[in-house]
């Protein structure tokens, strides 16, 4: 069976972005859209998701900032950045690329994709 967190590993980043890409959240809340979206198969711990706000806005993709704490408690609200946008389109880019190449690894295709060239 796979692993799941061996394979998000390198795709936190691009998740976070993608769900700061539709509007300003906060970690309990991207946390609970990813899981629900996921089918309650991922989870991001809380130190994943928070080294991973660290690295995204050391990095200028996010920006943080505290929210109105009138209504309700104070949260640390992200928000993505012109930088963490361009980002985020290069990595579903390369999402789509590395997709194609694992789909022919692992479900066959590429013998087809072989035979194809070797007649061409």
């Amino acid at each position: 069976m796979l692993n799941y967190s061996d394979i998000l590993r390198g795709l936190t980043d691009t998740i976070i972005l993608e769900q700061l890409n539709h509007m300003d959240s906060y970690g309990y809340q991207i946390n609970k859209v990813i899981k629900e979206c996921s089918h309650a198969k991922i989870e991001l711990k809380e130190a994943t998701l928070y080294t991973s706000f660290r690295r995204l806005e050391d990095g200028e993709l996010i920006l943080s900032y505290w929210g109105d704490e009138n209504s309700g408690a104070r949260r640390r609200y992200y928000s993505i950045t012109p930088k963490g946008r361009e980002f985020l389109k290069e990595n579903k880019r390369d999402w789509l690329e590395i997709q194609g190449i694992i789909d022919r690894l692992v479900v066959g295709n590429y013998r087809n994709d072989l035979a194809d060239s070797e007649n061409n």
